[in-house]
């Protein structure tokens, strides 16, 4: 099976969001078991990437606290996932980029080699994990070659993550066995149903 090698893959955490439903908390730095969302998503990505980073868009000075290249969207306001993803194409040098959203703690362990091997194999251009019936948009393996076809079509107005990804070679990828690792935090409810899921999941 194919392969991607980590040092190819630029790992990043978007934590730009409005966090609207979260009562317009900055949703990366909201804890779970004492750590804001972002360090699960990061720690969870490093093993798996050659070099990591954060797009955010507020609190930049908290989020330079972990250490690492924090790259906020080009536009003004707040305009979706799109906007983060192009930011961080813009910003890395490696071929490949691999996204996932900062209020999904459990990111998979081996996301980077499912996306990665299914991308190659399909000769994609941009991976994305489909779990739960539907396709979990920014878990995503990218392509670095996306990126001025990503500026036009944000130029353009679009700001749909599917619609932009299905008009470039993506493969959707099933990861149906590891659903529950997609599971996400809107709300300060789930927030605390995702605390009391990992502290019974707890020997």
């Amino acid at each position: 099976m194919p392969e991607l090698a980590r040092e190819a893959i630029t790992g990043a955490v978007l934590a730009g969001g409005e966090g609207r439903r979260m009562g317009g908390v900055d949703k990366g730095l909201v804890a779970l078991q004492g750590r804001p969302l972002v360090s699960w998503a990061l720690d969870a990505l490093r093993p798996q990437v050659g070099s990591l980073l954060i797009n955010a868009n507020r609190s930049l000075n908290r989020y330079r606290e972990f250490g690492l290249p924090v790259i906020s969207d080009s536009g003004d306001g707040f305009q979706g996932p799109l906007a983060g993803m192009l930011a961080v194409l813009t910003a890395v040098d490696t071929e490949f980029v691999l996204t996932v959203p900062c209020d999904a703690p459990r990111v998979p362990a081996d996301l980077a080699r499912r996306l990665g091997t299914a991308l190659l194999q399909e000769d994609a251009e941009i991976a994305v994990a489909h779990a739960n019936g539907r396709r979990q948009s920014v878990h995503t393996l990218m392509r670095r070659n996306v990126r001025d076809r990503l500026a036009a079509a944000i130029a353009d107005g679009e700001r749909k993550i599917a619609w932009w990804q299905d008009a470039q070679r993506c493969v959707l990828v099933p990861c149906d066995d590891i659903a529950e690792a997609f599971a996400n935090i809107n709300t300060p409810q789930e927030r605390d149903q995702l605390e009391q899921d990992n502290h019974e999941q707890k020997p």
